[in-house]
């Protein structure tokens, strides 16, 4: 179960990462609010997945499903550059994320 709350800190750090840019440096309340709330929800999750997962391998997956996540939402949303280097790079820290998986089970 520690693995499904990782899982999901880690989309709302997506979340949270996003909405940032919706916040138009926090002038606009709602997205501001969303933002918080999906930045609070992150860590309470991380928080919680770390009472049994160890914190370095749970960190840095977290960190991974973010970055590659808003990479992803950055291309998608915004017409981020879709540069082979780019996407190789976000294929990287993929492989990492399930090295580091597979190396705790």
């Amino acid at each position: 179960m520690s693995w499904v709350i990782l899982f999901v800190a880690g989309l709302l750090e997506v979340g949270w990462a996003i909405g940032l840019k919706y916040t138009d440096g926090f002038t606009k309340l709602w997205p501001t609010v969303g933002t918080m709330v999906s930045l609070v929800a992150s860590f309470l999750l991380l928080g919680l997945a770390l009472k049994t997962l160890p914190v370095g391998t749970a960190y840095a997956i977290w960190v991974g499903i973010g970055a590659v996540g808003t990479a992803l939402l950055g291309i998608f949303l915004f017409g981020e550059s879709t540069d082979a280097l780019k996407l190789v790079s976000l294929g990287l820290i993929c492989a990492g994320i399930v090295g580091l998986k597979l190396a705790h089970a």
